[in-house]
């Protein structure tokens, strides 16, 4: 891991637009999705959380959101291809999770891609049931998360 990573919620715009980019390279320009794809409507009051390194470069990002009373959604977590395998993404989950119990949520859920539900189960989700089919081509699972 990073020594020096910095994990925190956007402070700043460039912050916002690194995560931004970063959010549609790693999960919509793989998919032939033009940039803008990575984007939706709860982007304005949802929290944006990044992973940034000494230099400011942002290295992962993620997105808590309220979906109904005392349940939050994580979407859009992503982290550079070259900073895999460093807790990136465990140190983003952990902000996003410590935020959500600052926001008086108790339950998260979210719809990991299917390659990457192992990941998310090493951290306490246990799979609901099928998740959607993103763009008819990548099968999702639905997790859950009761946080203590």
């Amino acid at each position: 891991m990073p020594e020096t990573l910095d994990v925190h919620a956007v402070r700043t715009p460039e912050e916002r637009t690194a995560a931004m980019q970063l959010r549609w390279a790693i999960l919509r320009a793989p998919l032939g999705l033009p940039p803008g794809s990575e984007r939706d409507a709860e982007d304005e009051t949802a929290l944006l959380v990044v992973a940034c390194r000494s230099d400011g470069r942002v290295v992962g990002t993620g997105r808590l959101h309220p979906v109904d009373d005392g349940t939050g959604q994580i979407r859009y977590m992503a982290v550079a291809e070259d900073c895999r395998g460093q807790g990136v993404g465990a140190r983003l989950l952990a902000a996003l999770e410590a935020a959500a119990l600052e926001q008086g949520l108790k339950r998260i859920v979210l719809n990991a891609r299917e390659n990457v539900a192992g990941f998310y189960a090493r951290f306490g989700y246990r799979q609901l049931a099928p998740g959607p089919l993103l763009y008819g081509k990548i099968p999702h699972l639905r997790m859950e998360k009761y946080l203590t």
